[in-house]
């Protein structure tokens, strides 16, 4: 009897680990902690308790243990915040080499996960084979503790709703916050699912101003994971940038930053006119901005490193003349080359089309983790650069390889340039910046990767850069100042990105906010604001620490 009441509270216990560190995380007040700790263990204590067959009632219980350990993992990533809605929806739009990427650089901490949480599923089960039960007198004292429980953590939670207007069961309330952003999560998928519906009857109406018969090219790329701090054009150090660094014609605004860290949500900000203010609003019924380069006339391709992951950026991707991701294809490729060079080839092919006037958008796989398959030795500059673990013991050696995936986008910008650049009386230009950065371990949070519900400065600090040719600048060199006296402002990716390529060509339209274009004489910087895991546009400096 007194191993089964062990086992009961053991179990109990540790469904709670998450609870006690988000307390401490998530800065919570000594009520809102309190709260947090018996409202939610007085609900798991009656579900455990209630029936005598305590093996069903620990599988009732299993989505409070799936919760816990996706809790633990990104805690363990990330060092706070709870299980977000961007996290649930990583699951459905990343692919599954990213996925096996990510957990093969994770074992300790799973191995951690399932050592807490395997043994009471299992004995769970065993128990439940064997018809062994809670005696009456356990199974009544625990239902009397969980409805205690229960009731003096409801009498807390609106004691702290009375004391802090921002406080709220379904956003500060472990596991009831993890539910809701389930639910936001479905209903987000199912937004999306619609889109084609939603978003049919839009249209830019976009004008063309510049001559008919001028013969124009514009590229876009966009980069993927790539932090300005590691951008030798940005200050960094390091030649990172051993070909762009020869150029003096690039104009580079070190001061940007994306308006999100999650690349389903950043990149369609980046090829829309949708930015953290808008986009809850706005994001499932606009077209890209290649739709208003394809009602201006021009032919347009979408070539991309990555995989498909069924959502806003496949949706643009197919708005285009010729779209093409490479990963989906049985193209063959030189193997000695990174990958992301690959693109060059379909590149080449594009801009040797007849069509006067094209735009060409590449997303690259750029600096994403696994760092050191995004590059072939001839690029490894840095050493040494090999890590058996994702760990801050390995730091350097990461940062080493983080650092040679810089070079590579650097030759694929400069490869860029230079096809561009070779044609005489080119009129065109390449705008470049990536979706977002990345932790690498880089102060005492220990924190790593991207896309955690609260952003740190490196995953929200992107380089920007742009290159126009010398007869662009000859025919808008109004324009051209402008870009060159507004790269030094303060700007943000998600919100100049669109409207500076389609201000480039020249493109009119109600939909383009000139305001936000970085070759406009009119460009006027706003606050730094960040899109949250709900969706809303708050200042950045409110939540990055």
């Amino acid at each position: 009897m007194l191993k089964k009441r062990i086992f009961l509270y053991y179990t109990l216990a540790v469904l709670m680990i998450p609870n006690v560190m988000l307390c401490v995380t998530e800065g919570l007040g000594a009520i809102a902690s309190a709260a947090n700790i018996l409202l939610p263990g007085g609900v798991i204590l009656l579900l455990l308790a209630c029936s005598r067959s305590i093996g069903r009632n620990i599988w009732l219980a299993f989505p409070f243990f799936f919760f816990a350990a996706f809790q633990l993992v990104l805690m363990n990533l990330y060092g706070r915040s709870v299980i977000a809605v961007d996290m649930f929806l990583n699951l459905v739009t990343t692919n599954v080499s990213e996925v096996s990427e990510l957990l093969g650089n994770m074992l300790t901490t799973l191995l951690v996960v399932f050592m807490l949480y395997l043994p009471p599923l299992i004995a769970g089960y065993i128990m439940c084979r064997h018809g062994i039960s809670l005696d009456r007198r356990t199974l009544r004292w625990a239902r009397i503790s969980a409805c205690a429980s229960v009731i003096a953590g409801m009498i807390l939670c609106i004691t702290a709703g009375r004391i802090d207007r921002d406080f709220s069961v379904k956003r500060d309330i472990y596991p009831a916050n993890v539910v809701y952003n389930v639910y936001l999560a479905f209903d987000r998928t199912a937004r999306t699912s619609n889109y084609h519906e939603t978003s049919a009857a839009f249209r830019y109406d976009a004008v063309p101003t510049h001559p008919a018969d001028s013969a124009e090219t514009y590229i876009m790329v966009i980069g993927e994971t790539s932090r300005a701090s590691d951008w030798q054009l940005c200050g960094y150090s390091r030649s990172t940038n051993p070909l762009l660094s020869r150029h003096d014609d690039i104009f580079v605004a070190r001061n940007t930053y994306s308006e999100s860290n999650t690349t389903h949500k950043s990149v369609p900000m980046l090829l829309s006119p949708v930015d953290a203010e808008t986009f809850d609003r706005d994001i499932y019924t606009v077209k890209s901005i290649i739709s208003a380069f394809k009602e201006a006339g021009f032919r347009c391709s979408f070539i991309s490193n990555q995989r498909y992951n069924h959502s806003f950026i496949d949706f643009f991707a197919e708005e285009a003349d010729m779209t093409l991701f490479l990963k989906e294809t049985d193209m063959e490729f030189d193997p000695s080359v990174p990958e992301d060079l690959h693109m060059l080839v379909p590149l080449d092919r594009e801009l040797a089309k007849p069509d006067r006037k094209k735009l060409i958008v590449l997303h690259t796989y750029g600096s994403h983790f696994n760092y050191r398959d995004r590059y072939t030795d001839e690029f490894a500059r840095f050493l040494p650069d090999d890590y058996d673990d994702a760990t801050s013991r390995c730091r350097d050696r990461l940062i080493n390889a983080y650092d040679n995936t810089i070079t590579v986008t650097d030759r694929l910008l400069h490869e860029c340039i230079s096809r561009l650049d070779s044609v005489d009386g080119m009129i065109g230009g390449i705008l470049y910046t990536s979706d977002h950065g990345e932790d690498i371990f880089d102060d005492e949070s220990g924190r790593f990767l991207h896309a955690s519900p609260v952003p740190s400065i490196q995953q929200v600090h992107v380089p920007l850069l742009a290159w126009v040719s010398s007869a662009w600048r000859g025919l808008y060199p109004e324009k051209a100042r402008a870009l060159a006296e507004n790269t030094g402002k303060f700007v943000s990716s998600s919100r100049s990105f669109a409207p500076t390529i389609a201000d480039m060509a020249g493109l009119e339209s109600g939909h383009i906010d000139t305001t936000a274009s970085l070759v406009s004489p009119g460009y006027t910087p706003r606050e730094a604001l960040y899109l949250d895991d709900h969706n809303r546009a708050v200042p950045l400096r409110k939540i990055v620490r």
